[in-house]
C-alpha cells in the first residue's frame, strides 16, 4: 500500500476507488444497481477511512490550476475527492514534493524552491509509520554531506532551513619569542643583494652591486676579507660543507669556484646567456644549480665544470633555485609566475604549480618537514612534496617579497622590497611579528629594502641583507614571555583560497 501511495497522488487513488465501488453494484446482466445517496456516502467514508486514512492525514501542499472535470465534494471526513463540475478553478491535494515552475525542470532548484520542498516533507511520524512497511533497502535518502535539514516539528514550516556545517578553525599558534635589531654593519658600497653563512658557524659572507664579495666574523662583526673579481652586481653566493670552497653568481653571467685556502677564483662555469640571480648546492652529491634571466637553470658538475643538464621550461627569468637530496631534488620559482619541481637524473619536470599570479622570487625548503614555501606580491604560499601539495596561504605581506628563510622551530622570515620583515609560525600561518628597520642615517628613506636573509647555524641569529648598504643582525628578545607578548590569536575560520 506505501508503495502505491508513493507513485500515485491521493485524487488519482480515489478516483479508482470510486471506479471500483462503482464496479462492487453492477448486476449480472451488466446494468448497474442504483443506490441511494446516503449509503453511497457510507461505503465511500469507510473505504477511506480504512485503505488511505494516513495518506490523507499527511501534510498537504495545494495547487490551483484550470482543468476541465466535475467540481470538488467533499466526505463526512472533511476530505476533498475527485472534483465533479468542469470549467472551474480548482484545488488539488498533492502529498509528497511539490511540483512547481523550478522543480519542474531538471535544473538545481533555487532558494525558494529548496524551501517549498522542505515545506512539502511529511513529518517524522509519517515518514517512521511508513518505513515500517517499506520493502528492505527503501529507507530515505541521507542527506548530501555538509548541510543538515532542520525541520520544526509541531511549529511552523516555514521555519524549516539548510544549515550548513561549521567551517575549521585555525589552531592556536605556537608561542614565539620576538626578535630584536642588535647589530648593524656597514662596509658595502652599494646594496647588499645577497648572504649566507658557513657550516662553521664561524664568519658569513655577502655580495654587492659594488661587484664584492665580503667575509665577515659572525661573533663580532668585522670584516675579514674581501674579493674582487665579478665585473657586475653579484647575486648570489654559497658555501660548501663539503669542500673548502665559496661559489658566487652575478649579473655578468659568470659563476665562479673560489678556494678559500689560497682566496682564488679556481673554476669558471660557463653556459648562461644572461645575468645569473641565483645558485644553490646539492647535500650529498658534488652538484651546483644555477638559475638565469636566460628563462633556464643549469646543472653543474662542481668538479669537472661540464653542464650535466640544462632545465627548460620556464617562459621567464628564473629568481630562485633550491636542492634537496630527497625527490624532487630541485625546485625553482620563475617571474612567469610558476613553480617547477625538476627530475634531476631525467633533466625534466615533474610537476609545474601554477598558482601564483605574480612573480616567484622567493622558495625556501623547512628544515625538517617534508614541505616548502614560495613567496610573491600576491601570497606566501605553503606546498607538501613530492608532488607540490598545496597546504595553505600566508596573507598579509603586500609587497615585493624578496627572501624567505625559516629555522627548525618553525619561524619563517619574509623579507619585502618596501624594507618590512614580517615573521611567521609555519604550521599555522599566524604573523607574530612585523619589523620595519629604519635605514642607516645618510641613506633616503626609499632605500629601504631587504634583498636576502638567512638564520645562522645555532638559529640564534637572523641576518638581513638590505637596500641601504648595510648588514642587520637579529636575535630573540631573552625577556619576553607570554605574559609580556601574548598571542593575539582569534579561532578564525581557514581560507583554504587555491588562487
Amino acid at each position: 500500500m506505501v508503495e502505491e501511495v508513493q507513485k500515485h497522488s491521493v485524487h488519482t487513488l480515489v478516483f479508482r476507488s470510486l471506479k471500483r465501488t462503482h464496479d462492487m453494484f453492477v448486476a449480472d446482466n451488466g446494468k448497474p444497481v442504483p443506490l441511494d445517496e446516503e449509503s453511497h456516502k457510507r461505503k465511500m467514508a469507510v473505504k477511506l477511512r480504512n485503505e488511505y486514512g494516513p495518506v490523507l492525514h499527511m501534510p498537504t501542499s495545494k495547487e490551483s490550476f484550470k482543468e476541465k472535470g466535475p467540481q470538488n465534494a467533499s466526505d463526512s471526513y472533511g476530505h476533498k475527492q475527485y472534483p465533479a463540475n468542469q470549467g472551474q478553478e480548482v484545488e488539488y491535494l498533492v502529498t509528497g514534493v511539490a511540483l512547481t515552475a523550478d522543480t519542474k525542470i531538471q535544473r538545481m532548484p533555487s532558494e525558494s524552491a529548496a524551501q517549498s520542498l522542505a515545506v512539502a516533507l511529511p513529518s517524522s511520524q509519517a515518514r517512521v509509520d511508513a518505513n515500517r512497511g517499506a520493502p528492505a533497502g527503501g529507507s530515505d535518502r541521507s542527506q548530501p554531506a555538509g548541510m543538515t535539514l532542520a525541520v520544526m516539528e509541531g511549529g511552523n514550516a516555514k521555519n524549516s532551513a539548510l544549515m550548513a556545517k561549521k567551517a575549521p578553525t585555525m589552531p592556536k599558534p605556537q608561542w614565539h619569542p620576538p626578535w630584536k635589531l642588535y647589530r648593524v654593519i656597514s662596509g658595502h658600497l652599494g646594496w647588499v643583494r645577497c648572504i649566507a653563512v658557513e657550516p662553521g658557524n664561524q664568519w658569513f659572507v655577502t655580495g654587492s652591486a659594488d661587484r664584492t664579495i665580503k667575509i665577515w666574523d659572525l661573533a663580532s662583526g668585522k670584516l675579514k676579507l674581501s674579493l674582487t673579481g665579478h665585473i657586475s652586481t653579484v647575486r648570489g653566493v654559497i658555501v660548501s660543507s663539503r669542500s673548502p670552497y665559496l661559489f658566487s653568481c652575478g649579473e655578468d653571467k659568470q659563476v665562479k669556484c673560489w678556494d678559500l685556502e689560497y682566496n682564488k677564483v679556481i673554476r669558471h662555469y660557463h653556459g648562461h646567456l644572461s645575468a645569473v640571480y641565483g645558485l644553490d648546492l646539492h647535500p650529498t652529491i658534488d652538484v651546483l644549480v644555477t638559475c638565469s634571466r636566460d628563462s633556464t637553470a643549469r646543472i653543474w658538475d662542481v668538479r669537472t665544470k661540464a653542464s650535466v643538464h640544462t632545465l627548460s621550461g620556464h617562459t621567464n627569468a628564473v629568481a630562485t633555485v633550491r636542492c634537496q637530496a630527497a625527490e624532487p631534488q630541485i625546485i625553482t620559482g620563475s617571474h612567469d609566475t610558476t613553480i617547477r619541481l625538476w627530475d634531476l637524473v631525467a633533466g625534466k619536470t615533474r610537476v609545474t604549480l601554477t598558482n601564483h599570479k605574480k612573480s616567484v622570487r622567493a622558495v625556501v625548503l623547512h628544515p625538517r618537514h617534508y614541505t616548502f614555501a614560495s613567496g610573491s606580491p600576491d601570497n606566501i604560499k605553503q606546498w607538501k612534496f613530492p608532488d607540490g601539495s598545496f597546504i595553505q596561504n600566508l596573507s598579509g605581506h603586500n609587497a615585493i617579497i624578496n627572501t624567505l628563510t625559516v629555522n627548525s622551530d618553525g619561524v619563517l622570515v619574509s623579507g619585502a622590497d618596501n624594507g618590512t620583515m614580517h615573521l611567521w609560525d609555519w604550521r599555522t600561518g599566524y604573523n607574530f611579528q612585523r619589523v620595519h628597520a629604519a635605514v642607516q642615517p645618510g641613506s633616503l628613506d626609499s632605500e629601504s629594502g631587504i634583498f636576502a636573509c638567512a638564520f645562522d647555524q645555532s638559529e640564534s641569529r637572523l641576518l638581513t641583507a638590505e637596500a641601504d648598504k648595510t648588514i642587520k643582525v637579529y636575535r630573540e628578545d631573552d625577556t619576553a614571555t607570554e605574559e609580556t607578548h601574548p598571542v593575539s590569536w582569534k579561532p578564525e575560520i581557514i581560507k583554504r583560497k587555491r588562487f
